[in-house]
């Protein structure tokens, strides 16, 4: 009864993890993107002036999805590393982070509001580095995986901060609606 779980036994409890919030972590952020009306199909977004350093709209969608299979992989290795010391700190942190990080898409892309999202992106990118810290304590190969996220947030927050400077209406302005055209 008071036996340790084998090598075996214990990759496969990670990898039942694995299963659960990779997928979980994925959904949720695909789902809060939908949502919040991310991407370049926004005539709001597309009529706003963007910085020389703007990646191509594609490019989001494989930055996040990358980013949430390494986040969800990361979870997993933490959930999986039971009776571990600040075991429930790094899970409260990593939800924290995530839950913040989900309210931003709407935030800037629903409500327009560029200068708050710029705020709590800052907030995310502490909380990210908390949750990076933590995880490295516990399980250092679970910090590192979320090393791509917090470059990519440097990134998303250096990019809110030139769109915010570049685009000083952002949070009134309202793109034209096209003529309609009319053929005969």
């Amino acid at each position: 009864m008071g036996e340790i779980a084998s090598q075996g036994q214990l990759r496969m409890s990670l990898l039942r993890w694995a299963l659960v919030t990779v997928p979980a972590i994925v959904l949720l952020g695909f789902l809060f993107g939908r949502l919040g009306g991310a991407g370049g199909q926004s005539r709001w977004w597309q009529a706003l002036d963007k910085p020389s350093f703007q990646p191509p709209d594609w490019a989001f969608g494989v930055a996040w999805s990358l980013l949430y299979v390494l986040l969800g992989i990361a979870l997993a290795i933490i959930l999986n590393a039971r009776g571990a010391r600040g075991r429930g700190l790094a899970i409260g942190l990593f939800g924290l982070n995530f839950l913040l990080s989900l309210v931003w898409t709407p935030l800037f892309f629903g409500a327009h509001q560029v200068s708050a999202a710029l705020i709590l992106l800052a907030a995310v990118l502490v909380t990210a580095a908390l949750t990076a810290w933590q995880f490295w304590k516990i399980r250092p190969l679970a910090g590192g995986l979320l090393l791509p996220y917090l470059a990519w947030l440097m990134f998303a927050l250096a990019l809110n901060f030139a769109v915010d400077r570049l685009n000083p209406d952002a949070e009134s302005f309202i793109p034209p609606v096209p003529a309609a055209e009319v053929i005969l």
